[in-house]
């Protein structure tokens, strides 16, 4: 039979689940996709989060303990999150020692309403970076113009990062100038720059989705055929820029120095259209030094019926440029749609924050009271996050 992820790992794509549960870890299921599907990091949100709680009843004892505490929600939230995340450390920890601290990296994000807020995104990094206090960790910094300052500054403490809801390549360059700024300051400041990861999240389907509704009312014959070829071909111009970027004297100055790239890791990889191929963003986005972080799912999805058909990337930067300037033609106004994508990235993520918080909220209040099981008070606001598109 063919080990299709594996042909996938080969052609120099890292797979990265974007889920995580307690039932998950403490079933293997996780340690199992490790060792059997290739899975070589993991990424979380708050709408995964809010899902697990509500469906595990394997947090009720930590919901009571914390509850008799008398444990604020905001910290009930990060102790309950940063559990899971430093158990799921150790799970990928093979992962990462076995790729020299490139792969087995789990990330956690900040809290998404301090987005536009330097100085409480980079302190609350360092407090998720010494709560969970695993190597392997990465914090997830939405990379908002606030953001940006704060991954530079995030990354010059000598913590690694996962910079999140990047959708322009415009703010994509920004992200690999902050990130190198960052590793620069990092040595000046000390630091072993072989143990400082990064991976830059480039979002993938979001952008069909914002662009086809447009092309859809535009309404032309024209405008139509496009449909659906816009999010890859901005991810390959961004693998454009980044091969450009990590070729540079600048970068090859922070190599010398035990530095490793911050690869592109596509994000939003579920197909959001039923008429497109489940694995589009798998498939038409294979290139070396790449992560692609999937939901289950898409992962099941590529192992039954995934073609890796080498580089798809590389050689396909004219036909990319075409496809935006025929966007440009029929009147899709791009910077638009990614400004519109970024505030409305940011927004769901805060209201799936909030909704998590809520949940937790009435979990504890249940757990205090002895009024049902923690995590069935959650379970309605776990729906309401996920309604809310907080995820991928």
């Amino acid at each position: 039979m063919t080990d299709r992820l594996k042909e996938l790992s080969a052609a120099g794509v890292a797979v990265w689940l974007d889920d995580l549960s307690r039932v998950r870890l403490s079933s293997g299921g996780l340690d199992q996709l490790r060792r059997e599907k290739h899975v070589a990091g993991v990424t979380t949100n708050p709408t995964i989060f809010a899902k697990a709680l509500s469906d595990a009843d394997e947090y009720n004892w930590q919901l009571k303990d914390l509850a008799t505490r008398g444990i604020e929600v905001e910290e009930a939230v990060r102790m309950l999150t940063t559990y899971d995340v430093r158990w799921a450390c150790d799970v990928m920890r093979p992962s990462y020692d076995g790729s020299d601290g490139v792969d087995g990296r789990v990330s956690i994000e900040v809290d998404p309403r301090v987005a536009h807020d330097t100085d409480k995104t980079v302190a609350e990094a360092k407090a998720l970076w010494w709560l969970v206090d695993r190597p392997n960790l990465f914090i997830k910094i939405p990379a908002t113009e606030a953001g940006l300052a704060a991954i530079t500054a995030t990354l010059a403490e000598g913590i690694s990062v996962n910079v999140t809801l990047i959708f322009g390549l415009d703010r994509y360059s920004a992200v690999m100038e902050a990130f190198l700024t960052g590793l620069e300051q990092a040595k000046a400041n000390g630091h072993d720059l072989s143990g400082i990861g990064s991976v830059a999240s480039f979002f993938v389907s979001r952008v069909d989705s914002e662009i086809d509704k447009q092309l859809d009312k535009i309404g032309s014959g024209e405008a139509k055929a496009l449909r659906g070829k816009a999010a890859v071909a901005n991810a390959q111009l961004a693998y454009e820029r980044y091969t450009e970027v990590f070729s540079s004297d600048r970068w090859q100055a922070l190599a010398d120095a035990g530095a490793h790239p911050q690869r592109p890791l596509w994000a939003s990889t579920s197909t959001k259209n039923p008429d497109y191929r489940d694995v589009i963003y798998v498939e038409e986005l294979i290139a070396p030094g790449t992560v692609n972080t999937m939901p289950e799912s898409v992962v099941t999805a590529y192992a039954e019926h995934g073609e890796t058909r080498g580089d798809t990337i590389t050689g396909a930067y004219e036909a990319a440029r075409k496809v935006f300037a025929d966007l440009a033609a029929v009147g899709v106004d791009m910077a638009d749609v990614i400004a519109t994508l970024e505030r409305e990235g940011v927004e769901k993520f805060e209201a799936s924050w909030g909704e998590l918080l809520e949940g937790v909220r009435k979990s504890l209040s249940a757990a205090a009271q002895g009024t049902g099981t923690p995590n069935e008070a959650a379970k309605g606001n776990a729906e309401a996050a996920q309604r809310a598109g907080g995820n991928a």
